[in-house]
């Protein structure tokens, strides 16, 4: 994993347990990611380092501006993907596992067509079922 990715889901995994509660402690990303707990301090200290993250005296983890900007970007394409492979019939944990490696490699063209795709997709099955764009 190169450490861009690296960072990026790590970022990721923030907002996603920051979402879930109100603490978000180096523990608990190790335990979400599957890592131990030493890998996961040397790589806060290098995103505390790039203004990416602010850990307060008691451990709480929050992602900066920036940080929070990397983190929405990468959660979106993760969502839209994993969701397009979904709907292609792909296995839900295959769709996910793939989508986590899609996200980081996927230029910004692509992925904007992608989503496009997905919307036109999303509100034709609406159509046909007689629901609304976002109910499906």
């Amino acid at each position: 994993m190169r450490s861009n990715e690296s960072s990026e889901d790590y970022l990721e995994t923030i907002l996603i347990l920051g979402n879930r509660s109100s603490l978000v402690r180096a523990v608990d990303i190790a335990a979400e990611m599957g890592f131990k707990k030493p890998s996961v301090s040397v790589a806060m200290k290098n995103l505390r380092q790039k203004n990416l993250i602010t850990v307060a005296d008691n451990g709480d983890i929050r992602l900066t501006e920036d940080g929070h900007k990397i983190a929405d970007k990468v959660y979106e394409r993760h969502q839209l993907i994993s969701s397009w492979l979904m709907i292609l019939g792909v296995q839900e944990k295959t769709a996910i596992h793939d989508a986590c490696r899609i996200e980081h490699i996927i230029s910004e063209e692509s992925f904007q067509a992608l989503k496009k795709a997905v919307y036109e997709l999303r509100e034709q099955q609406a159509v046909l079922h007689g629901e609304t764009a976002d109910q499906v």
